[in-house]
């Protein structure tokens, strides 16, 4: 009743009342019907009142359809059939009567069932032989499954997203803790760098340390949503009540603050401490970027975690497959070494998109890399140098293009 399905089947709902609360509930299921529910009853000797309610009857006797159709005409069919209900009496009593097995009348009773049912076959087979044989019928008119359109589906899921949200916020001050504790470990261990060649691979592992974290932290954060609520997700997606993408949309958006935030507070102490470039809008992309990688490993988190059984599965197989997508993000492999055979690979991770965009916004316009042991030799009267004197250099020896 609280979500108005479209089938509703009750089974004996009258049963232990009075004739009056029997009434009511009848009455209820009624007004349901009238409403668009589809309600399918078994129900125990009914009064006249109440049987009067019912739109359609199904008579059933020895395993066979004695009636199937209207309530109203079900009194004429039997009189059709040769049993006359008597004036004033319960039509349902009347049918009752008639289709039971009375004690010491075995076989006249089968005899009088079997006739009903057979005259009942007859009268459906015509029926249908008639409706295929009807050319001018038409189809009907076909309605969506849905009770609301789009967008009360969206802003109804949303809110309750949210509400879930809002009413644990423990989960959420873990995550707020966990954050600032990585956070303060990688200023720890990278604060203080310098423009110069030992520099330059301590800030490209620490931009790398970036999408990995943003990587990990985000997909462990979600991979057990859909496992523990795909049950509550299939009952109500099958009764109409929201679409697939209204789900995926209103629970990412509920989780869209904590994509923003949570990356832009790990970011903002380790990116000046460490030394990176300290122009503001620098600063902006990467966190731009950072939020962007969230975002890509959440939608990898739900994807796993739809794919999966239980939550088992979902934190067996979440890790391991991300870790060729982590080896192809131009960091442990150089961009230009990438075997022909996995360069399709190499396009399918996010670790590659993040980590050369980082690296371009890092060292774009970078001039004043110091060299401290600065080698050179001569080839065919040039002099080549394999000091990397400025960020441009750095891009090209890590394989990315602005």
């Amino acid at each position: 009743v609280l979500t108005n399905p479209q089938l509703f089947f009750c089974d004996e709902p009258t049963s232990g009342l009075d004739s009056y609360m029997a009434q009511n509930i009848v009455t209820m299921l009624t007004d349901m019907a009238k409403r668009g529910t589809t309600v399918i009853c078994t129900i125990h000797q009914p009064s006249s009142e109440v049987f009067a309610l019912f739109d359609k009857l199904l008579l059933i006797a020895e395993g066979r359809v004695a009636y199937m159709g209207p309530a109203k005409d079900t009194v004429n069919f039997f009189q059709s059939c040769g049993l006359i209900c008597p004036p004033n009496y319960n039509p349902a009593d009347f049918f009752v009567h008639s289709l039971a097995t009375i004690p010491g009348k075995e076989e006249e009773s089968h005899g009088k069932i079997t006739v009903l049912c057979d005259i009942f076959e007859t009268t459906i087979s015509k029926s249908l032989h008639h409706y295929t044989e009807d050319s001018d019928l038409l189809m009907p008119e076909k309605k969506s499954p849905y009770k609301a359109n789009w967008l009360q589906q969206f802003l109804a899921v949303l809110w309750r997203c949210s509400i879930t949200i809002l009413r644990a916020p423990q989960a959420l001050r873990v995550q707020v803790m966990q954050t600032i504790a990585i956070s303060c470990i990688v200023t720890a261990v990278f604060q203080g760098q310098e423009l110069n060649e030992q520099g330059i691979q301590n800030i490209n592992g620490a931009i790398f340390m970036f999408v990995i974290n943003q990587s990990f932290s985000n997909v462990f954060a979600v991979v057990n949503v859909f496992t523990e609520e795909i049950s509550v997700f299939l009952h109500e997606h099958d009764n109409g009540m929201y679409r697939t993408d209204v789900y995926f949309l209103a629970k990412t958006m509920s989780d869209l603050p904590r994509f923003i935030i949570l990356p832009v507070l790990f970011l903002m102490l380790p990116y000046f401490t460490i030394g990176l470039n300290p122009s503001i809008d620098r600063f902006i992309i990467a966190a731009g970027i950072c939020i962007l990688v969230a975002l890509c490993a959440t939608s990898y988190g739900y994807m796993v975690s739809c794919a999966s059984p239980n939550l088992a599965t979902a934190l067996a197989i979440s890790a391991p497959m991300m870790v060729p997508l982590m080896l192809f993000g131009g960091f442990f492999l150089n961009n230009n070494s990438v075997p022909f055979y996995f360069v399709w690979l190499k396009y399918l991770s996010w670790f590659m998109y993040a980590n050369e965009v980082l690296n371009i916004n890092q060292w774009t316009g970078i001039q004043n890399i110091t060299c401290r042991h600065h080698h050179s030799i001569s080839i065919a009267n040039a002099t080549i140098s394999n000091c990397t004197s400025d960020g441009e250099d750095v891009l090209e020896r890590l394989g990315f293009m602005q």
